[in-house]
């Protein structure tokens, strides 16, 4: 699972609006549906077939370059794009931090590349109303390998949620063939088990651990976080039956027995996950820092074993043995990715099988490539053989295959799976980043998982039950931009306070006060238009 940082949440929301203003005084969403011009298009391609253009052409792609393994232009990955299926790409490169905001100017500009990765499932939305983005359901005929999948894996229910009020989807999501957690607590198994301390399986067990490192190491800081304590949150929500931290969203919540959403924040789930934190904070178990320290602050005070816990995913885990290896010395410490501790509504897991994924430009239809790009990007992100390729690289160059099982070629590393490889996977090659590897079958997404990692997705598997996805609320081009005026003032609001009731600065007794202060905000009118649409939408579905 990957996320955006913080720091980017202002400029998405300020593009964003820039982006629906605009949209509003343009033309209809997507438009009439055109024949796709087929230059360069295979006659009979389908699933299991190389796309291979029968005219080489180059396209234009938006490439979101990411500071830890940056571009490249003559990485093998483009090479070899080139040599299998005749299409050059022509990226336009923007950092990773400016890829939001960048790619909603060129969009509202018009100079958007045809092809425009890296976009979470509902970032789109902003752009369908001017047309300036394909309307990707239509044409999805010419992609045998993503509708193999959507049938295959049983992904129509998810997929639905993605539809507008047009009753059109706009982005090509990234497709899973299962849910994958990825984030949770790391801890230093090496001091619970000195301590005789169990690794908790639940948050209530969580505080009765981190009150006994307390007891044994007042020096120590149980529990000291990075993500501005938003991972955690996210995570820590779902089994107290709310959504809180990276999981907010749109800071509504489907109720089943009431067929409506409500407002997370104002939830007596809600509260009772502040309550619990706050009680973590007050009695010195949770470094209040946590909120406000940068990553490399939180990482500092666990690798020094100045804390015990800390919140990360299986690539942060590597990273942290790294630096302990250093600071710690190699063999004095252990840790490890813990099961996701349940709350008081049980062991749940929230996730969908949909990942960011891909818009294309509407200047697509004037494209005398428009088929044969259609082609070429189901090939590339929905076949097997483009998802084994833009992870794994080139069989004999990167990786080895014997039945059925890859591995990495002796000079290569990938994420400390083959520690002794001076080359990276990522750095020189190019393979397994952002902008083009996603999605995929199980097996190829835990081909690259160490013993542990695979450990952990079993016991999760194994202990946490899925909650069911909720429904979409299509909203209408107008009421969009309404949604947005009053949606982003609310969530600010609620991370604000949210804040200061963990932390101590507000009184949780004046929760009920916190919520009035939300109603003055627009809050009724919200939750009206967001069940409006949602009621408009089940009965349109039903006739």
């Amino acid at each position: 699972m990957k996320h955006r940082p913080r720091k980017l949440v202002g400029k998405m929301v300020l593009a964003t609006m820039m982006s629906v203003v605009l949209a509003a005084c343009s033309s209809g969403a997507g438009g009439d549906k055109v024949e796709p011009q087929s230059k360069g298009a295979m006659e009979s391609y389908g699933v299991g077939q190389t796309f291979k253009a029968t005219e080489p052409f180059n396209l234009s792609i938006l490439y979101s370059d990411q500071p830890a393994y940056p571009y490249k232009k003559d990485w093998l990955l483009f090479q070899k794009i080139t040599e299998k299926t005749g299409v050059t790409l022509d990226p336009t490169i923007v950092p990773m931090s400016d890829y939001p905001q960048k790619r909603s100017l060129l969009i509202s500009s018009g100079d958007a590349p045809l092809v425009i990765p890296k976009t979470y499932p509902g970032e789109e939305a902003a752009f369908v109303s001017s047309g300036a983005i394909l309307p990707v359901s239509d044409y999805v005929d010419l992609m045998p390998n993503f509708k193999d999948k959507i049938e295959k894996w049983g992904l129509q229910d998810e997929l639905e949620g993605l539809r507008q009020e047009d009753g059109k989807y706009y982005v090509l999501p990234g497709l899973h063939e299962e849910v994958w957690p990825d984030y949770t607590l790391i801890v230093r198994t090496d001091i619970f088990e000195k301590n005789n301390i169990a690794i908790p399986k639940t948050w209530d067990e969580l505080y009765e651990a981190a009150k006994k490192l307390k007891e044994i190491y007042p020096d120590s800081i149980p529990f000291s976080d990075r993500f501005k304590f938003n991972s955690t949150l996210g995570i820590a929500a779902i089994g107290f039956g709310t959504k809180a931290g990276w999981g907010f969203g749109n800071g509504l919540t489907y109720q089943a027995d009431k067929d409506e959403f409500v407002y997370t924040a104002t939830t007596p789930e809600y509260k009772d996950m502040l309550t619990y934190f706050n009680k973590l904070v007050s009695e010195g178990l949770l470094d209040k820092e946590s909120f406000t320290q940068d990553d490399d602050q939180a990482t500092q005070k666990f690798v020094s074993g100045k804390s015990f816990m800390i919140n990360g995913n299986s690539q942060t885990l590597v990273l942290h043995r790294n630096d302990m290896n250093k600071t710690l010395g190699e063999g004095n410490f252990s840790i490890a990715k813990i099961t996701v501790p349940g709350g008081p509504k049980g062991q749940l897991m929230s996730g969908s099988r949909l990942e960011n994924g891909v818009m294309i430009s509407g200047k697509i239809k004037d494209s005398e490539n428009f088929k044969a790009t259609m082609q070429f990007i189901d090939w590339l992100y929905y076949s097997d053989e483009g998802q084994e390729f833009a992870k794994w690289g080139v069989e004999g160059e990167t990786f080895t295959k014997k039945d059925g099982v890859r591995k990495l070629e002796e000079d290569v590393n990938y994420n400390g799976l083959n520690p002794k490889g001076t080359k990276d996977l990522r750095i020189d090659y190019g393979f397994s980043g952002g902008v083009f590897a996603y999605g995929g079958t199980t097996d190829l997404l835990q081909s690259m998982f160490s013993e542990e990692e695979l450990k952990f997705q079993q016991d999760m598997k194994d202990t946490k039950e899925v909650i069911p996805a909720e429904p979409p609320i299509p909203y209408s081009d107008i009421d969009r931009e309404q949604v947005t005026l009053l949606s982003t003032p609310l969530k600010d609001f609620s991370d604000q306070n949210t804040l200061k009731f963990i932390l101590g600065e507000r009184k949780l007794t004046e929760f009920d006060a916190f919520v009035k202060e939300l109603e003055s905000q627009g809050l009724s009118q919200y939750l009206q238009l967001a069940n409006d649409t949602y009621k408009k939408y089940k009965e349109n579905k039903q006739q």
